[in-house]
């Protein structure tokens, strides 16, 4: 079977615009403990390729519903002028009343960033085993566009960069990450970029966004990278209830080039052992 392809629907998002609401107290970014919560809002659609075709339009709905945990789904991100707690905020399967778990295992965990150290700490569980990732934040080097563009109450500016799709994606796995891992140091093969187009808003002083994405002077309230998208839906400024944001502390320690060296081995046993119940 081939891998089913995640793609997003742009469409969806221009409905959400006009839904961003404003919670709290107004913005004053000389305020040291000036802080805030954005709800953030992704919705992929299927593409299923040669084995889709196949399929009538009765099972393509089923698929779907099966899925339905990976192709819609809502983020939480909190923070204040230099710290950030990022996660996804789970559903439960309408079907099986449970979550996704085989996804889980290549899906982001609760992240934390400090943008004045420079630093990232990230849960990840992967096949029952709690990781602590421990790294320095990705580095981008934005470029500064001149559009601009309304995004609920906020006015926003654009930026792009190019990221190399590994460093972008270190918690995912890919087959091509696995055959790329495996050809010989003779065979040097091209390192894949992703393109990225952001927007944040200078109403919002801090340097946050979600996933990998920070470093601009202003909230990220919008992203989109290699066909998928994320959109802000809701922020609260100030809340009268004062916010925590607490790092990460359980799991084995690791950077992320260690932990994307776990998955893929931990793929290639998975592999080698298909293999080796085909030919018995």
């Amino acid at each position: 079977m081939k891998s089913i392809l995640l793609k997003t629907s742009v469409l969806t998002f221009s409905i959400l615009l006009s839904f961003i609401t404003y919670e709290g107290k107004t913005v004053d970014s000389n305020v040291q403990e000036f802080q805030g919560k954005a709800y953030y809002f992704s919705k992929s659609t299927m593409e299923l390729g040669n084995w889709g075709a196949r399929l009538s339009e009765e099972q393509k709905k089923q698929v779907a519903a099966r899925l339905k945990n990976r192709l819609e789904k809502t983020y939480v991100l909190t923070f204040n002028k230099e710290e950030s707690v990022f996660y996804e905020d789970e559903k439960l399967d309408a079907m099986s009343g449970a979550t996704d778990s085989w996804g889980k295992n290549f899906t982001p965990g609760e992240q934390y960033k400090n943008v004045k150290s420079n630093s990232q700490i990230q849960e990840q569980e992967f096949y029952g085993k709690q990781f602590l990732v421990k790294d320095n934040l990705q580095d981008i080097q934005w470029k500064m566009e001149t559009e601009t563009k309304e995004i609920g109450n906020y006015t926003c500016f654009k930026a792009t960069a190019s990221i190399p799709t590994n460093e972008l994606t270190w918690y995912n796995f890919s087959w091509d990450r696995l055959r790329n891992n495996t050809e010989t140091d003779s065979t040097a093969s091209e390192i894949k970029m992703t393109e990225v187009e952001a927007w944040y808003s200078p109403q919002i002083p801090v340097g946050h966004g979600p996933l990998e994405y920070w470093g601009l002077p202003g909230l990220i309230l919008e992203v989109s990278a290699d066909n998928t998208t994320m959109l802000c839906s809701k922020i609260v400024l100030n809340p009268e209830e004062t916010i925590e944001i607490e790092a990460p502390e359980k799991g084995k320690v690791v950077t992320k080039a260690e932990y994307q060296k776990t998955i893929i081995e931990k793929m290639k046993e998975f592999r080698n052992n298909r293999g080796g119940r085909r030919r018995g």
